[in-house]
């Protein structure tokens, strides 16, 4: 059981609560769905969350209110990994707070679920979550219900969810707690939901995707770089002939007819692979906090297998970007050849500036890999 003392930074100091949740974009339109959940959470967090953390004078900041400088993925991290309390609101399950809510849990110190209620995520569905509605009286509610929570907290201790004890467990090579031995509600499980360890497993398929779609995508710009030499050879004897322009047109309609079914392909392919990245990201982030904060003993054997993976994908992606780089430039001057080619190389763009994107993201995983692999470079 951990203690009050775990919310204390010490004698005097204040104390901190990071409030893990959707933000929502403030600078979108009015009435837009990106506008209303922006205000929407920040009402939940001026109006509930603040207010109870306050009345015993902890201090409560969201991820937009972080005011140094430097990396806010980084920074997000340690203050999920460092702050004495966290208050996340699972509302939806939205990836990036269910990533790092999973990253709060395995370091065991006090965590706070609230939710509204209806829009609870059913892999956590079993934790105790202080359930709010839209209207004044349930927030006013949920206030009462989290000041309630903290003042258990602070006078009896937080007790460690079940991903923490199964964890520690495992390090001690204790047998695990049981579910009934942590307050586990069991009505309504389903046996076969994920838990947090699975859900980590899910980065590692998502990388293992990831790299049969750079291979993918190199086979298809080898199939129209090969399509486009061809061109180039057939072109060049009809210009050493002397050949009209009807002939030469020709001969550009057949490319553009050929490379039109693998450009669409790898736009597909790319974007895939984009929605991919955008889809693990956040997680491949959260476990390499994870791993930063675990001592170099302590970490299993499969650490080094993920940074590694990392690191190879790297690879391959950076020798896949120098190939689209060099592709996407020769398709900008094909457009002026011909209209035919306009379609086809307007898809090889849309998915060079997808895959670039993308791979600079790949970049600064396997940079942070080769840090905590081999530690910092000089």
């Amino acid at each position: 059981m951990i203690t009050s003392q775990t919310l204390g930074q010490g004698p005097g100091e204040p104390r901190r609560c990071f409030v893990v949740g959707p933000i929502g974009d403030p600078h979108a339109a009015h009435g837009s769905p990106e506008r209303e959940a922006y205000e929407h959470h920040l009402g939940i967090f001026e109006q509930v969350i603040a207010p109870a953390c306050e009345k015993y004078g902890i201090s409560a900041v969201r991820a937009d209110g972080i005011a140094h400088a430097g990396d806010i993925n980084e920074q997000i991290c340690r203050y999920v990994v460092d702050s004495e309390l966290v208050i996340a609101d699972v509302s939806g399950g939205n990836p990036n707070v269910m990533y790092e809510l999973g990253l709060r849990h395995i370091t065991g110190k006090p965590t706070i679920h609230v939710g509204e209620a209806g829009q609870l995520p059913f892999d956590i569905a079993s934790i105790r979550t202080i359930r709010y509605q839209r209207t004044r009286s349930h927030l006013a509610g949920a206030r009462k219900e989290i000041e309630s929570a903290l003042e258990a907290g602070l006078r009896d201790g937080f007790e460690l969810l079940t991903p923490a004890r199964v964890l520690r467990g495992l390090q001690t090579g204790d047998e695990p707690a049981t579910v009934s031995e942590v307050g586990y509600d069991r009505k309504g499980e389903d046996e076969n939901s994920p838990g947090l360890l699975d859900d980590f497993a899910v980065i590692e398929d998502g990388l293992d995707d990831m790299a049969a779609d750079m291979e993918a995508i190199t086979k298809t710009i080898e199939t129209i770089g090969a399509l486009t030499e061809q061109c180039g050879t057939e072109m060049l004897d009809l210009t050493q002939a002397n050949a009209p322009m009807g002939a030469r047109l020709a001969a550009v309609a057949r490319y553009a007819e050929t490379i039109s079914a693998p450009a669409g392909e790898l736009n597909v392919v790319a974007a895939a692979f984009a929605e991919r990245m955008a889809t693990l990201d956040s997680g491949v982030r959260a476990a390499l906090g994870l791993i930063e904060m675990t001592p170099l003993d302590e970490r299993g054997e499969g650490v080094e297998d993920f940074l590694e993976q990392l690191m190879s994908l790297d690879e391959a992606a950076q020798d896949g970007l120098a190939q689209i780089g060099d592709f996407g430039n020769s398709a900008g001057a094909m457009v002026r050849i011909s209209r035919h080619l306009r379609k086809p190389v307007k898809e090889i763009s849309v998915a060079v500036k997808e895959l670039t994107s993308a791979i600079s993201r790949m970049g600064e995983w396997a940079a942070r890999a080769r840090e905590l692999a081999h530690g910092p470079t000089a």
